[in-house]
């Protein structure tokens, strides 16, 4: 049976649950920084794109060497570890030690053992969100609207020369791929993640495509950017350019469905550019 909800209403969806729960995380930071008056700091632009690129130099290579059978080894640990971590950061400020560290273990042993598509989603969801409700404090809104922008080229280079889609390939080929998977029928949400092969769903034609893939960094950077600008202007300003980049999102649906007929598209850029006129919005008429 199909989804009553589409693929791209459960982008839409995604977005502004990660949202909320960010910027309810950062409420909560926003309180603890301002009573132990930790100092702000911005991180500097240039650190940003270098240690981005830095890693992605470093994650082709390791693609690109290791054989599948360790690749999926090393990717399942880093994303187990680093899904306890997103799950830690969330539930820490509201739970006992003991019950914190011991739910972000479960979590993380969970899906490296039982990574239904349902599951992964879900625990995608949280570790982006509680992320960027902690890193979003240390970055200047105008410092990551920039560092987005320099992204978003990136991202259409990559998808116009073919790495990002033998990046997503190897990825998901090794069961570890950061991204969101919507199922067209209900069935599949409980589908192991080992099952989708992102190199076979490129070979079928777009309507009979029985899933959706959308890129967990599609959703991180704009959560990240309106965090900061949450620290810095306010939650007003914080949801108008999470409005603004979900606009940005359902854009990118609609250029991939009209425009280029079901090929892969970077949704980054129209997220980033519509998020940019959201935060000079916000940052003129909302203080």
């Amino acid at each position: 049976m199909k989804s009553k909800i589409s693929p791209y209403l459960w982008s839409g969806l995604v977005m502004v649950l990660a949202l909320a729960l960010s910027l309810f995380i950062a409420t909560r930071q926003k309180t603890f920084l301002e009573a132990s008056e930790l100092p702000y700091q911005d991180t500097s632009l240039w650190f940003m794109i270098g240690y981005f690129f830095a890693a992605v130099a470093i994650i082709v290579v390791i693609l690109f060497i290791l054989p599948l059978k360790k690749l999926g080894l090393f990717f399942r640990l880093l994303y187990t570890l680093l899904f306890a971590l997103g799950v830690f950061i969330i539930v820490y400020p509201i739970l006992p030690d003991f019950a914190a560290y011991s739910l972000a273990i479960i979590t993380g042993v969970l899906w490296l053992f039982w990574a239904r598509i349902w599951l992964h989603d879900l625990i995608l969801l949280i570790t982006l969100a509680g992320i960027s409700a902690v890193f979003g404090f240390f970055i200047s809104p105008w410092t990551f609207m920039i560092f987005m922008l320099v992204i978003s080229v990136y991202d259409v280079l990559a998808v116009r020369f073919g790495l990002m889609i033998w990046m997503a390939d190897k990825l998901s080929a090794s069961a570890s791929l950061p991204a969101f998977i919507f199922p067209k029928l209900t069935g599949d949400w409980r589908i192991n993640l080992k099952k989708i092969q992102v190199g076979e769903l490129r070979k079928e034609e777009p309507a009979k495509r029985e899933y959706t893939i959308l890129g967990g960094g599609d959703i991180g950077f704009p959560l990240m950017l309106s965090v900061s600008v949450f620290f810095e202007d306010g939650l007003p300003g914080a949801i108008l350019v999470g409005a603004f980049a979900l606009v940005g999102l359902m854009g990118a649906f609609l250029i991939q469905k009209i425009w280029l007929k079901g090929k892969p598209m970077p949704a980054l850029p129209p997220i980033a550019f519509l998020s940019l006129i959201g935060f000079v919005i916000a940052y003129y008429f909302l203080k």
